[in-house]
């Protein structure tokens, strides 16, 4: 299986759990993950997370060949989404809330068998439009989704993980 992680995944996983200065097992085994092509990141995602600054942001700069999903987005997948998940008659501005969220679901929809979604987000299935939540749209094409504790959970995380 092949996890594709959404941007809140590392940035959440930096600010609240596993900070890269004070849990550095964990950045590690991420790379080893993403080496063995467990977990990828979708350049748009990519692209999304390195807008920003901060030690985040020089880790995935630093092992971008590493952690990057080496394919492109069929686009046709993307707005089948947009139409089918989330309204097909969306306005300008409700796409740009969207943001890049369908490319993530798009990436997994291309291979719903050997992929799955991870993201940090909570499903809110009352949501309309542009404020479906990943989980929802991820629901509505049959596709697995997971929060990052059931990805460290089913990848085995441990902090000694290069001991067994």
């Amino acid at each position: 299986m092949l996890y594709l992680l959404d941007a809140n995944t590392l940035i959440d996983a930096d600010r609240d759990y596993y900070p890269l200065d004070r849990v550095p097992e964990f950045w590690d085994w991420m790379l080893w993950q993403a080496a063995h092509e467990h977990v990828r990141i979708p350049s748009e995602i990519y692209a999304e997370m390195v807008d920003y600054q901060g030690t985040l942001v020089t880790w995935l700069k630093n092992h971008k060949e590493t952690l990057l999903l080496d394919e492109l987005v069929d686009l046709s997948l993307v707005h089948m989404i947009l139409e089918e998940g989330y309204g097909n008659d969306l306005t300008e501005d409700e796409v740009a809330k969207i943001g890049r969220d369908p490319f993530l679901v798009a990436y997994a929809l291309k291979n719903s068998s050997q992929r799955s979604v991870v993201t940090t987000e909570k499903s809110r299935p009352s949501a309309q439009r542009c404020n479906r939540k990943v989980p929802d749209i991820c629901s509505f094409f049959n596709l697995e989704c997971y929060h990052t504790f059931e990805l460290i959970k089913r990848l085995d995380f441990r902090t000694n993980w290069r001991q067994r």
